[in-house]
């Protein structure tokens, strides 16, 4: 149905797109967010250099790998091996604050007017700059769950305490919520079998609440999220929309940009904004209600939540 077309920066000036931005936004009856990973990302919350070296140069001796996506997917020898990697993985990408005040400035262009939030991330950086938790639906699930590998049921658990007592237990201190080694401590890449999550009722292995496969449990929270943003769509349809889409890439184009793309083509008063460095594509059937910034994300919300 759609056809793609890379936004071309010098047919339109970049202020003049951030100024139609912040003008679209404010006239606005209602705003939906669309994040990828890309907007987590531009915050800092990068996998690979130093965030990975200063957490994880153990781990990159022992088992040979240089980023924290290649990181989980390697075969650990035992549970507590996997556990050691993972809970340092979980605290450091969901615990932990992002580097940078891009989701703060991202709510202080959005606070003021009705709003929703799709993602595919998993870090809930959402929450933590204080976005509202009823407006928010996490479809990948969150790194702040545990549930049964099997699953042998649809429950899901908080791993925080979990997570912080295994991080603790390599060697680690939390100091105001960052992870710091003492003097003279060696880090040890495993931890101890009785910290090992288990399912409280089959007993099996817990596993992380990601959609990685068939597996992933949709619990009732994740189903109360899906029902309060079908709600919130029927309850904008025909109004002057914004779908504002902020780094999302083509892993899984099917959650948020296509439908993004639907919206703008059947809503007459929608507007689609697409804000993602390299990969700012505007479908033709939609480029005269459409502003594509192929530009820093950080640098594009930052310069329009400035703008008067």
């Amino acid at each position: 149905m759609f056809s793609k077309k890379r936004t071309n920066e010098s047919t339109d000036s970049y202020l003049t797109k951030l100024t139609a931005i912040k003008e679209k936004i404010g006239q606005a009856d209602a705003v939906v967010i669309g994040a990828g990973a890309g907007l987590s990302t531009a915050a800092g919350f990068t996998y690979s250099g130093e965030r990975f070296d200063r957490y994880f140069s153990d781990s990159a001796a022992n088992y040979h790998f240089s980023d924290m996506y290649s990181g989980g997917f390697y075969h650990y020898d035992t549970l507590e091996e996997y556990w050691a990697y993972w809970s340092r993985y979980i605290y450091v990408n969901r615990y932990m604050d992002a580097p940078t005040d891009l989701y703060d400035r991202l709510l202080a262009l959005v606070k003021d007017k009705d709003y929703f939030v799709l993602t595919t991330n998993v870090d809930h950086c959402f929450q933590k700059a204080g976005f509202d938790k009823s407006r928010l639906f996490y479809t990948q699930g969150d790194y702040g769950l545990f549930q049964c590998s099997k699953p042998c049921h649809r429950g899901t658990y908080d791993n925080e305490e979990t997570v912080k007592k295994m991080v603790v237990s390599q060697g680690y201190c939390i100091e105001e919520g960052e992870l710091t080694v003492p003097e003279g401590t060696q880090i040890r890449c495993t931890v101890p079998t009785e910290l090992v999550p288990r399912c409280p009722r089959c007993g099996r292995p817990m596993s992380m609440n990601l959609r990685a496969d068939n597996t992933f449990v949709q619990d009732a929270g994740w189903d109360a999220a899906a029902k309060r943003y079908e709600k919130f769509m029927e309850d904008h349809r025909g109004q002057n929309v914004v779908f504002l889409e902020l780094g999302v890439g083509y892993n899984t184009p099917g959650i948020i940009k296509y439908n993004f793309w639907k919206y703008a083509y059947n809503w007459r008063n929608a507007f689609y904004v697409c804000i993602n460095k390299g990969d700012a594509y505007v479908p033709k059937e939609i480029e005269n209600k459409t502003v594509g910034v192929d530009a820093d994300l950080a640098e594009v919300i930052e310069k329009t939540s400035s703008l008067t």
